[in-house]
């Protein structure tokens, strides 16, 4: 929608419009008011008032103030107030002219000290504005509803919940909760709870307005999603009498927040029944949700939405940027930078979306590339998730000496300070590459607040390299930050447990029936192609066709054998044989579901199949062979270890069972491995050909 022009006035113009009457205004200002000179007056400051609307410059309003003077109307409060707040529109400071124009007033009535408080509050000024509002009580001057709410925005400036607290008991005092105060200054007081975290007290204003404000009732819905509490936040939407696309967006962006992305498009659903338009903060909203769930197919809809309403990704940055980030997510590269390159427009978050993306499945040349080019060919600036990913492509790639040059200068050239995240990069860079004892000094001297990412990086990377001695140190800050995150412990006992020592494996196992952590158990589900669920835990029996699942795993199993593969025994943190660790990780509840789908039964089943289903690729566990990046390689026919591949995305090993989804899992797990190590969900939807594919999920624990 097109902004309407405001015209500007000539000088001659203003003269013409404000002024024709002036002369008779001369004639009545000696003589005692009456009714002809009022309205006289009154028509005068009409004019005045509509000439001060369209007035956009300082000269202009010069030639208005001696126009003032000469129709005898400066001790007009409410000409004044008007001008003041042009004033103000126009960033003047208000300890000069309007200051100034005020003091020559005998009795400013209520509005214009309002404007003059408004104005500081506006410069920044919470302070003075609040001395100032001193001085009208003390001239016994009753403050209005839009005195209250300039007052409540000071006080949400300066973060003073306790003189939040004394005005609302100041504005309750004056008028009571039925009045037109909280009628109108309800929502910045509300919003003054709100920032200052008190979202209980916020509530219970919103709950005792007379009308309930939907832009009160969206600024709740919005705090609770930050909180967590989003029974809350579903309570309160399910109350507003009128729904707005404001509201609707506000609710569906919490589900997404709080990781729900399934209620998220469920709550876009709703709205579309509701004949409700989405904008395009609706539409990025489901977008990101489509993220979380991978469900990239279903963002087909949304784009045919985008289009219809002209926020298609090539007209629409927010759209573009949001599609760039949801297929970089969902392991979707190609079609994230098809989004990419027809984009007119690209600002920082799409570049940022796209160079993680690229980094995060380990395609670390691609990443920095883009980012050169963002350097020399646009003129727009990185940004702290920029950093992160030029940050983890180095890691990935192994580029250690470019990744200490770019963290030096993240200040130095970009003016980016680093944060918790960027050390959390450098310490897996550097813990990646083996140099553990230089991760352990970054993170030991970080100028911040000690970080669990920090210590939980260099704890990996001690799994990666058998490294105790570090891992323990890294342990204990992590047991300081995170004392109830089994993750942290099972981590460390399974990287004791590769260096053989068990006594120190069992005193973690100890510290952790102290703690009363208990570990949720892994749980893998898996759709097949007609809908029914099968879901399982490890070493799960109880499935009517577990003989024929055990018959297809060891087939499987026997088949990789003889390609080399051979199980990682020592991802079991047990002190138990060979032999039943081999039994443990046989009976990984991923395994279990692996095989479960109808599709893959009937065509796994026979022990003389010669390569697995189109699409399918697994990764085996490490073993001495250097390890096989095929995500972009072809199948040999015949070939079962090339069908059998290991990719990687980002930190985590991937298995697909179709080209279009992929399957996250822990980047210390072991798709052979223990079952204690990670808790893996495993989502099996079916695509339009029927196969069977699978995603895998962090399911319970704290697992990084």
């Amino acid at each position: 929608m097109r902004t309407p022009v405001t015209p500007r006035l000539s000088s001659d113009t203003i003269r013409k419009i404000c002024f024709e009457e002036n002369s008779v205004s001369s004639k009545y200002s000696a003589i005692s008011p009456s009714t002809e000179s009022l309205q006289l007056q009154k028509l005068l400051e009409s004019r005045i008032i509509s000439c001060l609307g369209s007035c956009t410059q300082f000269n202009h309003l010069k030639e208005i103030h001696a126009h003032i003077y000469r129709s005898n109307l400066e001790q007009s409060s409410y000409v004044l107030t008007k001008f003041i707040r042009i004033l103000t529109k126009l960033n003047f400071p208000m300890n000069g002219y309007p200051r100034t124009i005020f003091k020559q007033v005998h009795y400013p009535n209520s509005f214009l000290w309002t404007a003059l408080i408004r104005g500081y509050v506006l410069n920044d000024l919470s302070n003075e504005a609040i001395s100032l509002y001193g001085c009208m009580r003390k001239h016994g001057v009753r403050p209005t509803p839009f005195t209250f709410c300039a007052l409540f925005k000071a006080g949400t400036q300066m973060g003073d919940l306790g003189f939040g607290f004394q005005l609302h008991g100041h504005m309750f005092k004056i008028g009571g909760f039925v009045s037109e105060m909280f009628l109108h200054a309800g929502n910045t007081l509300i919003d003054l709870y709100v920032k200052c975290g008190v979202v209980r007290s916020a509530r219970k204003v919103f709950d005792e307005m007379l009308v309930r404000d939907v832009v009160s009732g969206t600024s709740l819905i919005v705090t609770y999603a930050k909180c967590g509490e989003m029974e809350s936040a579903i309570e309160l939407f399910d109350e507003l009498d009128v729904k707005d696309a404001v509201v609707w967006t506000a609710m569906i962006s919490s589900y997404a927040q709080n990781a729900r992305p399934k209620e998220a498009l469920e709550m876009f659903e709703k709205m579309q029944s509701c004949g409700i338009k989405a904008d395009e903060f609706t539409l990025a909203s489901v977008i990101s949700a489509c993220a979380q769930l991978g469900t990239a197919e279903y963002s087909m809809c949304i784009m045919d939405i985008a289009e219809r309403s002209g926020h298609g990704p090539d007209k629409n940055v927010v759209i573009g940027s949001a599609l760039v980030d949801m297929y970089a997510k969902c392991g979707r590269l190609d079609d994230a930078y098809k989004i990419f390159k027809v984009m007119r427009e690209r600002n920082v978050y799409t570049y940022s979306s796209m160079i993680l993306g690229f980094a995060l499945h380990g395609h670390a040349a691609e990443a920095m590339q883009l980012f050169y080019e963002m350097e020399r060919t646009t003129n727009i600036r990185p940004n702290k998730v920029t950093m992160i990913g030029v940050l983890t492509a180095c890691s990935h790639a192994g580029m250690v000496e470019e990744g200490r040059r770019f963290f030096r200068s993240m200040e130095e050239i970009y003016g980016i300070t680093p944060a918790g995240d960027h050390y959390t990069c450098m310490v897996d860079l550097l813990g990646r590459s083996g140099h553990l004892e230089e991760a352990l000094e970054v993170a030991k001297s970080m100028p911040l607040d000690p970080q669990g990412s920090v210590w939980g990086a260099l704890l990996g990377a001690c799994s990666i390299h058998n490294n105790p001695d570090i891992a323990e140190v890294a342990a204990s800050h992590l047991f300081e930050l995170e004392p109830d995150s089994i993750g942290n412990h099972i981590l460390l006992a399974n990287i004791l447990a590769s260096a053989g020592r068990w006594d120190s494996v069992s005193r973690v196992r100890k510290l952790m029936r102290k703690k009363g952590l208990k570990k949720i158990p892994a749980c893998s589900w898996v759709e097949g192609k007609k809908g029914s669920i099968h879901e399982f835990f490890a070493g799960d029996l109880t499935h009517p066709r577990f003989s024929e699942i055990k018959q297809v795993l060891e087939d499987l199993l026997n088949r990789l054998k003889l390609h080399g593969y051979q199980p990682n025994l020592g991802s079991v943190s047990y002190d138990v044989s060979s032999d039943d660790k081999r039994q443990i990780l046989m009976s990984h509840s991923e395994k279990i579901a692996l095989d479960v789908g109808e599709d893959l039964l009937s065509t796994w089943a026979s022990p003389t199949q010669g390569t697995a289903p189109q699409g399918v690729a697994l990764a085996p566990t490490k073993s001495s062979e250097p390890e096989t990046q095929s995500s972009n390689q072809e199948s040999t026919e015949g070939n079962l270890l090339s069908s059998f591949t290991e990719q990687r995305q980002g930190e985590r090993k991937v298995l697909i069972l179709d080209p279009k989804t992929t399957a996250f899992s822990s980047p210390y797990y072991d798709p052979f491995g223990d079952e204690e190590e990670v808790d893996v969900e495993v989502v099996s939807p079916v695509d339009r050909q029927g196969i069977a594919t699978i995603e895998a999920y962090h399911h319970g624990g704290d697992h990084r």
